[in-house]
């Protein structure tokens, strides 16, 4: 830490323990970081650069006051301005933060091979090869490769004593082929990241050469025929539908503002089989969604929304945790400091069955196998994705590739119609992440085992 960063987190401090308000927190983050950026033979961007930023959040007769800043040495300028905005702010429904014990603790990124010593020059010849490997096949139109390193400190502080440190380190790719034939075009899409160093990214010619592959083989696949299928999801697949469809319906806040939803999201309810599990973990090192405390000073924790297929628990920002009576589970959370935490996912995901991969093709003589995701939308507990790509499963086995695979459904109805859960759950996060309430992309994982689908409504021709 700088001079100027410690000084002004002194400053920090002790406004802080005279703040005069109900709840204050103070939040510091500096950093550096490199994106390279190669679309086809063309190098988009390359940039490396610094960032110091900050910001005040306060509490005060039941409204919130937030300032953020780059000058940090004028931090009692910031705190002051958000007091006088909390004095005249007058909310309907006046805020208050579950109570918690100061928590002192600093943590870092302990890479294999740090980003700070890998040259720019480095960096661009391992994404440039991985860009002339999505460019190997002659059906491939154009190419997207991207890297990116972000290597920073972070700060927070609040009015309870807690002081907590983060030194992390973040390093990832994305690739994308986009295949054309006449008027087919088929783009295929992989990224890999998390908190770690530039091991994360080096040696990753398979996954390149996988991108290429699927781009091209997706030419020649026909369009599957829509209606009913048994369908065996794969783990990512999983992972985005348990994420998207029933992730977010688990968020607090979305639950406490949706009468509707807070009847259907009863603590208790029935949502799926026996062994069916559903976990959000912000604890598991290492993934996309790791975070060793919230943004709001709570340490992440293990939490079941659903436990042997009854609904147990949901995620909480302390704020929405002392609305509704709950624990706080540490999902308060912010994709930068200049922004408010509001609840969101960490890594969320469905907990391993019982059954082996294999168990669940052979109880199949006819159904659909799909993999991977491109995208999909939710309303609600409605849900709409489509797959990457798929597979008739005929005797146990996959046999003709298929693609615009749209499944769609009642989210509810879809975790009953679950038959089977393999033993091989899978976790993944990008470069991306997920987006909420103008914040986006926060970094998050997902993942889950495959899974057996019953009955699961596939659009497309007849």
């Amino acid at each position: 830490m700088n001079d100027r960063f410690s000084e002004a987190a002194e400053k920090g401090r002790k406004l802080l323990e005279s703040a005069g308000c109900e709840f204050a927190e103070i939040r510091f983050s500096s950093g550096v970081g490199t994106t390279i950026s190669l679309s086809g033979d063309n190098v988009d961007s390359m940039t490396s650069g610094e960032s110091l930023a900050g910001s005040v959040r306060v509490l005060k007769k039941g409204s919130w006051g937030f300032a953020t800043f780059n000058d940090i040495t004028s931090i009692e300028r910031f705190f002051n301005s958000a007091l006088t905005a909390a004095s005249i702010a007058s909310p309907e429904e006046k805020s208050r933060v579950a109570a918690s014990k100061p928590l002192i603790a600093q943590f870092r990124t302990e890479p294999v091979e740090d980003v700070n010593g890998i040259s720019l020059d480095e960096k661009f010849e391992l994404i440039k090869n991985y860009n002339k490997i999505l460019q190997s096949s002659p059906k491939i139109q154009t190419t997207k490769a991207i890297y990116r390193d972000v290597n920073s400190r972070y700060l927070y502080m609040n009015s309870e004593g807690s002081n907590l440190a983060y030194d992390k380190m973040h390093c990832g790719i994305s690739l994308t082929s986009v295949a054309k034939d006449g008027n087919i075009i088929q783009p295929f899409h992989e990224s890999v990241s998390g908190y770690g160093g530039y091991e994360i990214v080096r040696g990753r010619e398979n996954l390149a050469e996988k991108v290429v592959k699927i781009a091209v083989d997706m030419l020649s696949a026909e369009p599957l025929e829509g209606g009913t299928y048994d369908v065996v999801l794969d783990p990512r697949l999983s992972g985005v539908f348990i994420h998207e469809a029933f992730g977010h319906l688990s968020e607090a806040d979305f639950i406490h503002e949706n009468p509707r939803m807070k009847e259907q999201m009863t603590l208790g309810r029935e949502f799926g089989p026996e062994g069916f599990n559903v976990i959000d973990d912000g604890s598991i090192s290492g993934l996309a969604g790791y975070i060793p405390f919230d943004d709001e000073g709570i340490y992440p924790q293990k939490t079941y929304l659903i436990k042997d297929g009854i609904l147990t628990g949901r995620l909480h920002s302390r704020e929405t945790a002392e609305k509704m009576g709950e624990a706080v589970t540490g999902n308060g959370r912010a994709i930068g400091v200049m922004r408010q935490p509001i609840v969101r996912m960490t890594n969320t995901y469905i907990d391993n069955g019982t059954h082996t991969r294999d168990e669940i093709f052979n109880s199949l003589d006819d159904g659909l196998y799909a993999v991977d995701v491109i995208g999909g939308q939710t309303n609600l507990e409605m849900f709409t994705f489509t797959a990457g790509y798929g597979y008739k499963i005929k005797n146990g086995k996959p046999g003709k590739m298929f693609r615009d695979v749209i499944l769609s459904g009642n989210v509810f109805n879809t975790l009953k119609s679950i038959s089977m859960i393999a033993d091989d759950r899978e976790m993944f996060g990008g470069l991306g992440g997920c987006g909420k309430g103008g914040q986006s992309p926060l970094p998050v994982s997902y993942g889950g085992p495959h899974l057996l689908v019953k009955n699961v409504l596939i659009g497309g021709r007849k």
